[in-house]
């Protein structure tokens, strides 16, 4: 065979497998790295005692002596407000129901609405005198108009603030004023301004306003959050000498809602600036999203002896997750059943648990609930399932998982 021929074969050859006229396969692409979490550090914050949190899920993003019993001077007012909103929404009380005002309550010192003695003042113009003026008061004569004395609404605040689980506050007044008794903290005070959010809506916004006028008299919301904050709609400021100058701000972005504490700063403009970094700390670096909605079916899952083979399962609430921003595509839940689910089954039975989960950390559970009753199924029923069931119980599984990415 001539050397020209031969060449051409083996060229052919060679091409058409590829290895003539032809790149190397390319190497196989290296997958990549999930986003690391990052964890910054909160700014530093020149305040005895502060704490931001999520509203929704309630997640600490950063604190600092947040337990600390401290005075709260006029931020007492929330838990009055709350005390108030509270019998309005029961109609125990009125928005437009008159107060008279008491010598009592206009002879309370500190600041003011500016209400006079027997006047009969709109209950929804002394809420605003509260909230706005921060007017001490306006808060003893709603205290004394719902109560009848300021004690005994003390007590009332009291009640509340153990049933939300304030378990660090004490109230003997309704405004604030320096009382070796009368403290609470910043936690505390995170724990009762989601309560406001939460429970009455359609009062909170009246912290969002920054004007109030009372007998011709203009007064400036003192909450400064609202003029240098975009997205700050509440809540409240407090000062006395012994308490130093406190806010409790709260601010929404998106679908977040951040709520900031800050006790015990040196100065007006220093808790308006610290409470600015810490809630722009948390809008930069965390998201909070609501992951499951409450009473929607995640899975069925099977109920013996029952009318109904199976029963849904879901959420009590509705399940909202603060995470730091870009980690939410790294989430996985699984959903793990109890064994053996057995009618008669109630609604709101627990039967389970879903667990979040984010790089191989537990971030958060919450109960699987029945969403429905599940009575007792008819004798023919109760005949079938006597030997199934009673053949899982002997051979029993330990749950059942199914992930949800």
């Amino acid at each position: 065979m001539p050397r020209s021929f031969r060449i051409l074969i083996t060229a052919l050859i060679f091409s058409a497998s590829g290895l003539l006229f032809a790149n190397p396969p390319a190497a196989p692409a290296t997958p990549a790295l999930p986003r690391p979490v990052i964890h910054p550090v909160p700014p530093a914050i020149d305040a005895k005692s502060y704490i931001l949190i999520d509203a929704d899920s309630g997640k600490v993003l950063a604190e600092k002596n947040a337990n600390a019993h401290l005075p709260p001077a006029s931020l007492t007012k929330l838990m009055t407000m709350y005390v108030i909103s509270d019998a309005l929404k029961r109609g125990v009380i009125h928005a437009d129901d008159k107060a008279r005002i008491s010598e009592r309550a206009w002879k309370t010192g500190g600041s003011r609405m500016f209400v006079k003695v027997n006047d009969e003042v709109p209950v929804q113009s002394l809420l605003k005198g509260i909230v706005v003026a921060s007017g001490n008061d306006a808060a003893v004569a709603m205290a004394e108009y719902i109560a009848g004395t300021e004690s005994a609404f003390a007590g009332l605040m009291n009640t509340e603030a153990a049933r939300l689980g304030m378990d660090n506050s004490h109230f003997s007044d309704s405004n604030g004023l320096p009382n070796p008794d009368h403290y609470s903290t910043a936690r505390d005070l995170a724990t009762l301004t989601r309560a406001i959010i939460r429970d009455f809506p359609e009062d909170y916004r009246l912290y969002s306003e920054k004007w109030f006028t009372w007998n011709n008299i203009r007064q400036p919301n003192r909450n400064r959050l609202l003029w240098h904050f975009p997205e700050a709609d509440g809540l409240k400021t407090g000062h006395t000498n012994a308490a130093g100058f406190c806010l409790v701000g709260s601010a929404k972005k998106g679908s977040t809602r951040l709520i900031s504490v800050i006790m015990g700063e040196p100065s007006d403009e220093a808790r308006t600036e610290d409470s600015i970094r810490l809630l722009t700390y948390g809008f930069r670096f965390f998201e909070t999203r609501p992951l499951y909605q409450a009473d929607t079916p995640l899975a069925d899952v099977r109920v013996w002896k029952g009318t109904q083979k199976t029963v849904p399962l879901g959420l009590a609430n509705t399940l909202y997750t603060t995470l730091p921003v870009g980690q939410y595509q790294n989430v996985h839940a699984t959903l793990t059943f109890n064994n053996l689910i057995k009618a008669p089954l109630k609604k709101g039975t627990p039967c389970g648990q879903l667990t979040l989960i984010l790089n191989n950390e537990v971030i958060a559970t919450a109960p699987l609930l029945a969403l429905e009753d599940n009575q007792k199924g008819g004798v023919w029923r109760q005949m079938a399932d006597t030997f199934h069931f009673n053949f899982n119980r002997l051979f029993p599984r330990h749950g059942e998982t199914i992930n949800r990415g």
